[in-house]
């Protein structure tokens, strides 16, 4: 990315980097260099935080706030940012688990069930498909995984669409998970598949699962892009 923000387009930006103990401080300088992008201004006069109900802020003067997100997985950090309207990113790491047996308890039927019939390999998969799903999707909604969030059906990973494919009911939500490839901090950009331009980030022993959600009208956001820090 050319670390400045693309006129007329409505972006999803999502910065990526890696510390080796302080989390809370690698989200800020994510955060600081995110509304240096994105609001125009250097960093020293951007402000982050957090609200009164935990959710992050970044703000720059008596500018209005930027739309964005945080998570974090081992020792890579994700912030994501938008001006354009709500933004949601989740980051966890691939793992084994009992993941037939964590669906049938937190997911929706139908979503446990689909998970069930994938090949027994791509089972731990699909399940962190579905739950980063659902987290950036409440992240977006602003209330993260309360009321019911485990339960909110998410759009099938494998199914059809573009990269931000809307989630069932109301709301105007799209989820998706870019791919991440590559190995190390590597950024390799991505032909788009009849959805938006994506750059993709591989990080990891095992790599990362990541989903990011918007809220707005569809077809509104144009790209996806990530940056490693």
């Amino acid at each position: 990315m050319s670390q400045s923000a693309v006129p007329g387009r409505d972006t999803v930006y999502v910065w990526f980097g890696r510390t080796a103990g302080d989390r809370p401080e690698a989200a800020r300088r994510l955060l600081r260099r995110a509304g240096g992008v994105l609001l125009g201004r250097v960093e020293a006069e951007i402000r982050v935080g957090r609200d009164a109900v935990g959710r992050p802020f970044v703000r720059a003067g008596d500018a209005a706030g930027l739309p964005v997100s945080v998570s974090h997985a081992g020792d890579a950090v994700v912030v994501a940012a938008r001006r354009a309207g709500p933004v949601g990113v989740d980051v966890e790491t691939r793992r084994e688990l009992p993941a037939v047996a964590l669906a049938r308890r937190w997911y929706a039927p139908e979503e446990a069930a689909w998970l069930a019939d994938r090949p027994a390999e791509r089972r731990a998969e699909a399940f962190l498909l579905l739950w980063t799903a659902k987290e950036a999707v409440g992240k977006a909604l602003g209330r993260g995984l309360r009321d019911g969030g485990l339960g909110r059906l998410m759009p099938r990973p494998d199914g059809p669409g573009g990269l931000l494919r809307p989630v069932p009911g109301p709301g105007g939500l799209r989820v998706g998970h870019p791919r991440l490839t590559g190995d190390g901090d590597q950024v390799d950009a991505a032909p788009p598949t009849g959805g938006p331009t994506l750059l993709a980030a591989e990080a990891g022993p095992g790599g990362l699962v990541l989903a990011v959600a918007v809220g707005g009208p569809v077809g509104a956001v144009g790209a996806v892009e990530i940056v490693a820090d």
